[in-house]
């Protein structure tokens, strides 16, 4: 590789994720007429509230959203003096009087979504604080991450974080959302403006060693756990970086060396994914000689920002039930279609929770070594010389259907009948419910689930082919 190659990638890059005069053009205009349908909708709200002001955040606000993307957040800014139950009333009140055909969302308060004029549209309320450690809820910073950035990102930074940011779709790590756990665009863009460009935000990562620590304000306090630390210069209390992954951490790393070692433009722009189909994950299966097994349910009726992270915890609950009886998991995932059915995508900047109140479909999927396990199991007691704790071992297995106790390595050894054999069995019972599952994720599944093994996992594909081509064709 030469510098001319990457830097002559980097440039034909920039040249396409830069939005022409045209959509510049049009996003003002839509921008504009937006704002003012919600000012006008503010002047007729009682007082205080109708001290509240308008304005545009997030990216198309700061000049460093990609060509075709299609986003505008407005943030309504009320009086810190309404309570919250005045904020979300009068913000929906603004929502709807200027998305006329907009939906309710929710994430930390509801909030109004919807289209005009081509562009999908954020209508947020917040609180007026006078910093961002004195937020309310987290929307409450999201201005003033917005003036930070204004005040400090030129024309070429602009594009630099363009360019990062696509680098970040590209390869899978982008979305702020608790299902993606990747990179937010607020976070891409403090590390363009830490390292001067998009090259240099990926030369300085293919180096990290985590834990990696940024602070662009020299705060100097606060202690963090995650393996990158951008300690957020509007609140010096919260790390940016707080919901990227170690292994999205670790994915990104990979792609920056990857593409410094070899320029092309796939890792930008990659094909789209193909789902995989049910004659391919049963190939899979038949090649692999594994043991799949799979819980199939309703989802339970919350926002992603919820789902994930209790699809999560269930998979672990359950992976943890299986090994503790003798069963060897060799990978698991967790699924999840939209509301519409279809599966469920990343998340923007902001995190956006996602739609709830609309059926959709979960999957658990765990791949086991083997299905059923021998009639019988080890079990060791304590050495022999432990007089006490020893004779209380051999006295509950004497005399039993047990074979033994007999001693191996000095220490009283029993081989006793095993209970759960077959694990669509112990699924397909109550034991699921001894796991630890999330609270929704068990509720939902005490109203029905389905378990599928071996091919029949194959019957998945049709919600879930994405995510099973992702797992059975693993890359970083």
């Amino acid at each position: 590789m030469t510098e001319t190659d990457l830097d002559a990638l980097l440039a034909r890059v920039r040249e396409r994720v830069t939005p022409d005069a045209a959509e510049r053009d049009r996003l003002r205009a839509a921008a504009t007429d937006l704002a003012e349908r919600a000012a006008a909708a503010v002047a007729e709200l009682p007082a205080p509230a109708d001290e509240a002001d308008v304005l545009q955040v997030g990216s198309t606000a700061r000049g460093t959203w990609l060509a075709g993307d299609r986003d505008i957040d407005l943030f309504v800014r009320f009086p810190t003096e309404l309570s919250n139950a005045d904020l979300e009333e009068y913000g929906l009140r603004v929502g709807h009087a200027t998305l006329p055909d907009g939906r309710e969302e929710y994430a930390e308060h509801p909030y109004v979504k919807g289209e005009y004029d081509g562009f999908d549209v954020d209508l947020v309320p917040c609180y007026d604080v006078p910093d961002a450690t004195a937020i309310r809820s987290s929307v409450d910073r999201t201005p003033f991450h917005n003036a930070y950035l204004d005040a400090r990102l030129d024309d070429d930074l602009t594009g630099e974080v363009r360019v990062f940011k696509r680098f970040l779709k590209g390869v899978g790590v982008y979305g702020s959302d608790l299902r993606t756990e990747g990179f937010s665009g607020y976070l891409a863009e403090l590390l363009v403006l830490e390292h001067g460009s998009a090259r240099g935000t990926m030369e300085a990562a293919a180096e990290w060693t985590p834990q990696v620590r940024f602070d662009p304000e020299d705060h100097g306090v606060g202690s963090f756990d995650d393996p990158l630390v951008v300690v957020d210069p509007t609140d010096l209390e919260r790390n940016v970086a707080a919901v990227l992954s170690a292994d999205n951490l670790a994915r990104f790393q990979h792609h920056a060396r990857d593409l410094l070692a070899e320029p092309r433009a796939d890792v930008f722009f990659p094909p789209e994914p193909k789902p995989i189909g049910a004659d391919e994950v049963r190939e899979h299966v038949r090649r692999r000689g594994t043991a799949p097994v799979a819980v199939a349910f309703d989802a339970p009726d919350i926002v992603d920002d919820q789902l994930y992270p209790q699809l999560r915890r269930s998979i672990d609950g359950v992976e943890r039930a299986l090994t503790g009886r003798g069963f060897e998991v060799l990978r698991s995932t967790t699924a999840a279609t939209d509301a519409n059915g279809d599966e469920d995508g990343g998340g923007g900047e902001r995190g956006d929770a996602g739609d709830s109140g609309r059926s959709r479909r979960a999957a658990l999927l765990l791949e086991l070594s083997h299905r059923t396990l021998p009639g019988v199991e080890r079990h060791e007691g304590p050495p022999v010389h432990v007089h006490d704790h020893a004779a209380g071992f051999y006295g509950k297995y004497a005399g039993t259907d047990a074979y033994g106790p007999f001693v191996d390595d000095g220490r009283y050894v029993v081989e006793r009948e095993r209970e759960e054999r077959d694990a669509v069995a112990l699924l397909d019972s109550d034991l699921l419910f001894e796991a630890a599952l999330g609270a929704r994720v068990e509720t939902a599944l005490r109203e029905g689930y389905e378990v599928l093994a071996g091919e029949d996992v194959g019957e998945l594909a049709e919600s879930f082919g994405e995510e099973l081509r992702e797992y059975f064709e693993p890359r970083v």
